[in-house]
């Protein structure tokens, strides 16, 4: 259910399994209350003490820091609002009942979280403690990790050296059998060839091994090859093809997941703007700032070519209604 198009049925399981367990993710205050609740409680830890807690070892909590885990990428993309509050909970656990395979998941979302609030000097650490973390718990969580991970050091590091980590993602992805992760690390990869402004035809052909790498893997219906047939849909207009690509679950997807209705929305809005369609361009940018505040809690280097365009689109839209 997590990876497919049924992501808030798989919230909801998984909500109703945690309260089984005693484990109540509790919303009474803001989610900024909840990331300061955090920091104030890592404030007084160095990492290097995280780094030797001792590992957990109560059953029903490991299983809950699984559940917990599993949680983070559904809710970072369906409810960004609620992902401090997992978060805080993984981290508590990790501290309290000792730490898990899934702690490095807790520590590098919070990173991520973090850097996309404007804290990138502590996002970065709290990425780094996650994959240090790797190396005391094992690398069951890796893939993600990594993944998540690299998104925040492409920001600090080099952009070309950072983005090879999306390699070591996928191996480790594919050693633990975790396809989804794998095709996440990947797909991130190569969505930074709009940023690197690769040649368009290029990115059609690395787009199309990436359809054709998901279908081996059983991952036709993944919210992943969506999101990447939405680009092949502007890539194939923008170079002038008359081919129309039609993406039958996007339409329940763009319904029920605010983050694919965001991308949705920004790749309507840009490829108006590209062939000066003023009232779709309005439309969908309009649309587009209407849906982000509630889409993708953790930072993303995708996500600077929204921000960009739709600035730029805003601008056009703006001089055009005069």
């Amino acid at each position: 259910l997590a990876y497919s198009l049924r992501l808030p049925d798989s919230i909801q399981k998984s909500i109703e399994v945690l309260g089984k367990l005693g484990i109540d993710l509790e919303e009474s205050r803001s989610a900024e209350a909840c990331v300061q609740e955090i920091m104030t409680s890592l404030s007084t830890r160095l990492d290097e003490e995280i780094l030797n807690t001792e590992r957990m070892t109560e059953p029903s909590m490991i299983i809950a820091s699984k559940f917990l885990a599993k949680l983070e990428l559904g809710m970072t993309q369906t409810k960004p609002r609620s992902v401090p509050f997992v978060t805080q909970k993984i981290i508590e656990l990790s501290l309290a009942k000792g730490i898990s395979p899934m702690s490095p998941i807790g520590f590098v979302y919070f990173g991520s979280l973090i850097s996309k609030r404007g804290d990138i000097s502590s996002g970065y650490r709290y990425v780094k403690l996650a994959l240090s973390l790797l190396d005391k718990v094992g690398a069951e969580s890796a893939g993600e990790v990594i993944c998540i991970a690299t998104q925040v050091k492409i920001f600090v590091e080099p952009i070309q050296a950072a983005l090879e980590h999306h390699n070591d993602g996928y191996a480790a992805s594919m050693v633990a059998g975790d396809v989804f992760n794998a095709l996440l690390n990947t797909m991130l990869k190569r969505g930074c060839m709009y940023v690197a402004g690769v040649k368009l035809q290029t990115m059609r052909e690395e787009f199309d091994e990436f359809e054709r790498l998901a279908k081996e893997n059983n991952q036709s219906k993944s919210i992943l090859l969506v999101q990447v047939q939405q680009v092949q849909r502007d890539v194939s207009r923008l170079i002038g093809s008359d081919e129309e690509l039609t993406i039958p679950e996007e339409e329940t997807l763009v319904a029920s997941n605010n983050s694919v209705l965001k991308s949705f929305c920004f790749r309507n809005a840009y490829i108006s703007f590209m062939f000066r369609s003023y009232d779709d361009a309005k439309e969908y940018v309009s649309k587009f700032f209407d849906c982000c505040e509630n889409a993708w809690a953790n930072l993303m280097v995708a996500h600077i070519y929204p921000a960009l365009h739709t600035g730029l689109i805003s601008y056009w839209v703006a001089r055009k209604s005069r």
